[in-house]
């Protein structure tokens, strides 16, 4: 029998699997992606906005070394601008003594960094190519049907997956599902002139536009719009796709813009578990939270919730207790709703006011960012909340 068992080798999946290294539990990974695909994962248009936590936790993990220094690329200034109006609510990283707000790195390679680091640990198993057909736990162990035919048992089960996973429904936990009725492509444009590392978050008309620094003269761009007109963008020409985002982007000051990767496009949905725990069983990442990425938080989210349950299960092993105890698991589902709740709510809240094309809520947008604007105290608080200095997760 296995102590733990965890439904997805994705970045939450593989960080806990880390975290757990050392303490004697033995850990099996179950992926659907095959071994290629986690070695080598390709690039999926998708840059993580890493806090100084989340930094903190990678390195702890023996991950952050093994990213190219060069491919972290800095988050000195974050704006915030509505419609045509030239006012930009500003974020920076003020008198906190740091020189950035935090760190843009592409997916793939925090994919591949903490893969590595997985490979090395003699504790942890990864079986790829596979998935898990059916879950089901007992009061001693949770048992998972793969599709391959192979049986797991394990003290305690761990869905990591995705905001859609099959295992939760099967354990009866139901989620909240938020459905904004578009899609966000994301790729890379290389352009003339220097971003100097600020971000810069554009609510049009009719669309959203984010466009994040990454080295070099280039920046991953965020489009988002309805499904269909995504789909179109997805499949334009790459001439006709630069020319058009050349216009989406008149007010930006790129210069010549060319497209320097492929492209991806992905539905925008939020999903909340009503419960983060079962029976000898959790959940972890987007499986608990699928959040908007308007505030960038979803990835730090899952790895903070990753060190958490880990906490939770290291301090029960030392102590002689059963890992999968409902005081423990308890913990962390108190721990991490405290941590994604609020949070959650309040991306909602502005994801949908940034969605609203009526003239009162456009003209509410630009109320909200002059008044945050003025109020220095709210952008301190964002901008540390961006940031994520603080201690560890108690």
């Amino acid at each position: 029998m296995q102590d733990v068992a965890i439904i997805g080798a994705g970045p939450v999946g593989l960080s806990f699997a880390i975290a757990l290294a050392g303490s004697g539990l033995s850990t099996t990974l179950i992926e659907r992606q095959p071994a290629e695909a986690l070695e080598n994962p390709a690039f999926d248009g998708r840059e993580i906005a890493l806090t100084h936590h989340s930094r903190a936790l990678l390195e702890s993990l023996g991950a952050w070394t093994r990213i190219p220094a060069n491919a972290v690329s800095p988050l000195r200034e974050a704006r915030v601008l509505n419609g045509t109006a030239s006012y930009a609510l500003t974020f920076d990283t003020g008198a906190e003594g740091t020189e950035a707000l935090g760190f843009l790195v592409s997916n793939h390679l925090i994919r591949r960094a903490l893969h590595q680091v997985a490979q090395s640990i003699p504790t942890i198993r990864i079986l790829a190519g596979t998935g898990v057909d059916r879950v089901a736990t007992t009061s001693d162990c949770a048992r998972l049907r793969l599709s391959d035919g192979q049986e797991i048992t394990a003290r305690l089960a761990i869905a990591a997956d995705t905001r859609f996973s099959r295992s939760r429904a099967q354990l009866g936990i139901a989620a909240s599902t938020l459905d904004f009725q578009r899609s966000m492509l994301v790729c890379r444009m290389a352009h003339e002139a220097p971003h100097g590392h600020v971000a810069t978050e554009w609510f049009d008309y009719g669309q959203t536009i984010a466009l994040l620094p990454v080295n070099g003269d280039a920046s991953s761009l965020v489009i988002t719009r309805s499904h269909a007109e995504i789909t179109r963008l997805k499949n334009l020409p790459a001439a006709e796709f630069e020319a058009e985002m050349a216009e989406s982007l008149r007010q930006r000051n790129l210069g010549p813009i060319r497209l320097a990767s492929t492209r991806h496009a992905y539905p925008l949905v939020a999903t909340y578990a009503r419960r983060f725990i079962a029976r000898r069983f959790a959940l972890l990442g987007d499986a608990a939270v699928g959040m908007h990425p308007v505030t960038a938080h979803g990835f730090n989210l899952g790895l903070r919730g990753a060190e958490t349950l880990a906490r939770e299960i290291l301090s029960a092993q030392q102590r002689g207790r059963d890992i999968a105890a409902p005081e423990a698991l308890g913990r962390y589902e108190a721990a991490h709703r405290l941590a994604t709740g609020p949070l959650y709510a309040g991306t909602n809240a502005l994801a949908r006011l940034y969605a609203e094309e009526s003239p009162p809520a456009r003209l509410l947008r630009h109320a909200v960012l002059r008044a945050g604007g003025v109020l220095s105290p709210f952008r301190k608080a964002v901008a540390s909340m961006l940031m994520d200095r603080g201690s560890r997760a108690a």
